[in-house]
């Protein structure tokens, strides 16, 4: 518990630093080490070793937020057409 004591202090001290509050500093940290997952799986989606079903699942997000993902960041992969 002395752990997260010490982190919400660390929190509280950030925020009266800066002009946020606790919680949007909360969501900075989250956007922040979910695009560190991110980075992570595509270099291993790159390489061919994870498939997108296992990354979705990882990432805890649709399939197609992640194609969202690729095309944003401009990674090639296979797109297939609806008739």
């Amino acid at each position: 518990m002395s752990n997260l004591s010490n982190i919400k202090s660390e929190i509280e001290k950030y925020a009266n630093d800066s002009n946020l509050t606790e919680l949007q500093i909360v969501e900075k940290l989250e956007k922040h080490y979910f695009d560190k997952n991110v980075t992570e799986n595509l270099k291993l989606y790159k390489k061919g070793k994870k498939k997108v079903s296992d990354i979705t699942k990882d990432l805890k997000i649709s399939p197609r937020k992640f194609y969202a993902i690729l095309e944003k960041k401009k990674i090639g992969h296979k797109k297939y057409k609806k008739e």
